[in-house]
């Protein structure tokens, strides 16, 4: 094998070097679209060799009209005898999937058509499989509380290489949330600060510090949360959360901050930083402009020696702003799913979130 090529690059040579061609030379009048896009983390360009062993490999997604996808397998099965079986030291021959649907690249046997994944759909049927939703429609707001939200910074992180069937257009459909869904994450994330901000010192006055980390671990990522809200930046599920974290424009700020925070060994140090990660996103906040100034500075929880940044008040300041009456008629600042809950088998599951819209009902 030869050095390694990050996905993204890949699949742009495979594309530009043997895709497109064979296209050309078997279907010249076919219109479609190109791109990598979805699952996979090279998608995020956050891939590295460890990668490569399982799901990854040289690969396209194709994007056909309604009327061409009779085509599809014709289209698969040129791929399956024309591909080179092996691109740029890669094999283009995936084996079959095992028990959990993992495939790893292996090399096809002399005469074996090649197994490949020039995967072929058309833009609605891709998004119905992939979001739960026809992109063609308008979106509601209950449709972006119940996306998964790693699934969208797939969407959107996701390179087009050739586009001639408008899917560019379909694709910035998904860009980010519209401003209304974007304001109640927001006031949601504030919101839960709110309801834990008192509790590192409390729970250290009793001598509690390992609850007192365990809950300075949740604000620090409601911090981060907010952080990626503030610069519209889909947040990745955990794999690649502090990846992510720190290509943000405030990461080389903000990092040195939270991490004194984790590695503090006593609750008053703990409070300390927090208090100066308060502090930083809620001035974040006021140059958003987005309401009317807050205070950007700790006080005490009541009459109670606690450091905390009043996150009520945010909430509310932003929830002032939101004029969408299905968000305004949600009773309760629980965000979206992707708020209440990091469990993969949920936020992998169409059906699921969709039942989900119940909570906002």
């Amino acid at each position: 094998m030869s050095s390694f090529i990050k996905g993204k690059k890949l699949s742009k040579m495979f594309y530009n070097e043997v895709v497109k061609l064979i296209l050309q030379k078997h279907f010249p009048d076919l219109k479609y679209a190109a791109a990598l896009i979805g699952s996979g983390s090279e998608v995020l360009g956050f891939d590295t060799e460890r990668s490569t062993d399982h799901h990854w490999g040289p690969r396209v997604i194709l994007f056909l009209e309604e009327n061409d996808y009779s085509l599809r397998g014709e289209i698969s099965k040129v791929f399956s005898e024309e591909l080179p079986s092996n691109f740029h030291g890669y094999s283009t021959h995936f084996g079959e999937p095992d028990q959990i649907g993992v495939q790893l690249l292996t090399d096809a046997k002399e005469g074996q058509s090649i197994n490949h994944r020039v995967e072929i759909f058309t833009v609605e049927d891709y998004f119905k499989e992939y979001l739960g939703v026809n992109p063609y429609k308008k979106l509601t707001s209950k449709d972006w509380l119940t996306f998964s939200e790693q699934k969208l910074k797939t969407i959107k992180n996701g390179n087009v290489f050739y586009d001639v069937i408008g899917f560019k257009d379909v694709k910035k459909k998904f860009d980010y949330y519209p401003n209304d869904v974007w304001l109640f994450l927001l006031a949601s994330e504030w919101e839960k600060i709110s309801q834990e901000e008192p509790f590192v010192g409390r729970s250290g006055e009793v001598d509690d510090e390992l609850g007192s980390m365990i809950i300075a671990a949740r604000l620090v990522k409601s911090v981060m949360n907010l952080c990626f809200m503030m610069e519209k930046v889909y947040i990745p599920y955990s794999k690649w959360f502090g990846t992510a974290f720190l290509k943000l424009n405030l990461a080389k700020e903000m990092t040195p901050i939270l991490s004194k925070i984790l590695e503090a060994n006593n609750w008053k140090e703990r409070e300390k930083y927090l208090s100066k990660a308060y502090e930083f996103v809620a001035e974040m906040h006021n140059n958003l402009k987005i309401t009317k100034p807050v205070h950007a500075k700790v006080s005490y929880f009541h009459d109670r020696p606690f450091y905390v940044i009043q996150g009520g008040d945010f909430a509310q300041a932003i929830k002032d702003q939101i004029n969408d009456k299905t968000i305004l008629k949600i009773r309760s600042d629980i965000g979206s799913v992707n708020q209440i809950t990091n469990t993969v088998d949920l936020l992998e599951n169409n059906l699921l979130l969709k039942r989900m819209k119940i909570l906002y009902d």
